[in-house]
C-alpha cells in the first residue's frame, strides 16, 4: 500500500486532551415495558487510542455506536466530543461535528451502487468543509492508501467485498476524522480478507486515528489495546 498520509480537514475541530467522553449514560426507549439499552455508561478516549467494544446481539452496542456517532441522543448523562457537550447542541451543529470530525465504517459497507468508487470517496466532502480544489487529490490519495488506486473507476458492484470495505474505509478517512467508529466491520468478509482489514485499521491508528471498533467477534476485539465487553447495556473493561 502506498505511504499517504492523510492530513486532517481544515478548519475542524481543535485536538483536546480527550476525544470523547460519555458520563453515566442511559438511554431508554419507551414501552411498555421501557426499555434500558444503555445503562449508566462512562467511557473516556483519548487522542491515539484503540479500543474494542465486544457483546453478543442486544447487548447495547447499536445504540452504543449511535450515541458515540451522535447518531442518537443519551436519555439521561452527558456526551462530550471534541471538547463540546453535545447535549445542547442543535441538530444542525451535531451534523456539523459528525461531519467534520467522525469517520464511519459499517458491516454492509454503504456504498452508493451508482455511483463509482471515486465518487464514493469524494462525496463525503462535500459536508466536511474540505475546499473544492482539494477534493480530487485527497479521494485519489485515500484510495491508493487503501491499496484500490486501480479501481477507481469501478462500480462498487464489480468489487469484492474485502475491497468494498476498503472503499468504505478510505470514505471514512478522506475528510481527515480524528475518531473513526467501526461497526461490525468484518461481519460480512472471510477470514483474511477480515485480517487484512484490520491490519488497515492499525495502520490508521499507528499514524494517530482514534479508532472504536465495536464486534461480536472475540478475536477481532483482541486486536484493539483496549477491550471492553458490554452486557445487558453495561460497559466493563477486560
Amino acid at each position: 500500500m502506498s505511504a499517504v498520509t492523510l492530513a486532517p480537514a481544515s478548519p475542524g475541530p481543535k485536538p483536546v486532551a480527550s476525544v470523547l467522553e460519555l458520563r453515566d449514560v442511559t438511554r431508554s426507549f419507551p414501552g411498555p415495558p421501557e426499555v434500558q439499552a444503555l445503562k449508566g455508561v462512562s467511557l473516556s478516549a483519548a487522542p491515539g487510542d484503540y479500543i474494542s467494544i465486544v457483546g453478543p446481539s442486544g447487548s447495547g452496542k447499536s445504540t452504543m455506536l449511535n450515541i458515540l456517532g451522535l447518531l442518537d441522543r443519551p436519555s439521561v448523562g452527558e456526551y462530550e466530543l471534541a471538547g463540546a457537550r453535545t447535549g445542547s447542541l442543535s441538530d444542525d451543529e451535531r451534523a456539523a461535528l459528525r461531519a467534520r470530525f467522525i469517520g464511519f465504517v459499517f458491516q454492509s459497507f454503504h456504498l452508493l451502487p451508482r455511483r463509482t468508487v471515486l465518487e464514493n470517496v469524494l462525496l463525503p466532502m462535500l459536508y466536511s468543509g474540505v475546499p473544492r480544489d482539494e477534493r480530487m487529490p485527497r479521494a485519489r490519495a485515500a484510495l491508493e492508501r487503501v491499496g484500490l488506486g486501480h479501481r477507481m473507476d469501478y462500480m462498487p458492484g464489480l468489487l469484492s467485498g474485502g475491497e468494498r470495505q476498503r472503499v468504505a474505509v478510505a470514505r471514512a478517512v478522506v475528510s481527515g476524522p480524528q475518531l473513526l467508529l467501526a461497526d461490525e466491520p468484518t461481519g460480512n468478509l472471510d477470514q483474511r480478507t477480515s485480517g487484512d482489514v484490520m491490519s488497515l485499521f492499525e495502520e490508521l491508528n499507528a499514524e494517530g486515528l482514534t479508532l472504536i471498533v465495536i464486534t461480536h467477534d472475540a478475536a477481532v476485539a483482541e486486536r484493539a489495546r483496549r477491550s471492553i465487553r458490554i452486557s445487558d447495556g453495561r460497559l466493563t473493561e477486560l
